[in-house]
């Protein structure tokens, strides 16, 4: 039998990259309800960190991958929080655990934008 095994509506038929970004958006959400000014931020997913250095985002060269970064705002453009699909998706076994490291990611990076701590951020930071 050909075709998809399921219609684009049923959520078998999203891709992993969908899927992660409905991760990010959910931990977004939450934030946002305790940090209203997260509404002036963007939330980006990208695939993996890069290599080199460019104006935005330093190099991380021998250190551990990076899971998460932030760009600060200027030159008119918001600030933005990037979170790293592959390293998250490498690291986590099931999509409970990948929603929480999710979560954890998404909120240290708010937590450096902001100059707060995570426990600040989230008091139930680490918990999960």
């Amino acid at each position: 039998m050909r075709g998809p095994i399921a219609p684009p509506q049923v959520p078998l038929a999203a891709s992993r990259a969908e899927v992660f970004a409905d991760l990010v958006q959910d931990s977004v959400e939450r934030l946002e309800r305790r940090w209203p000014q997260l509404a002036d931020i963007d939330f980006m997913v990208l695939e993996v960190p890069r290599l080199e250095r460019t104006a935005d985002q330093p190099a991380w060269g021998d250190e551990a991958v990076p899971l998460g970064g932030i760009i600060p705002a200027r030159d008119g453009r918001r600030a933005r929080v990037v979170v790293y699909r592959r390293p998250v998706e490498i690291r986590t076994k099931g999509r409970d655990e990948r929603a929480a490291l999710v979560h954890e990611v998404v909120v240290e990076q708010v937590a450096e934008l902001l100059g707060l701590t995570p426990e600040t951020v989230d008091p139930r930071y680490g918990e999960e």
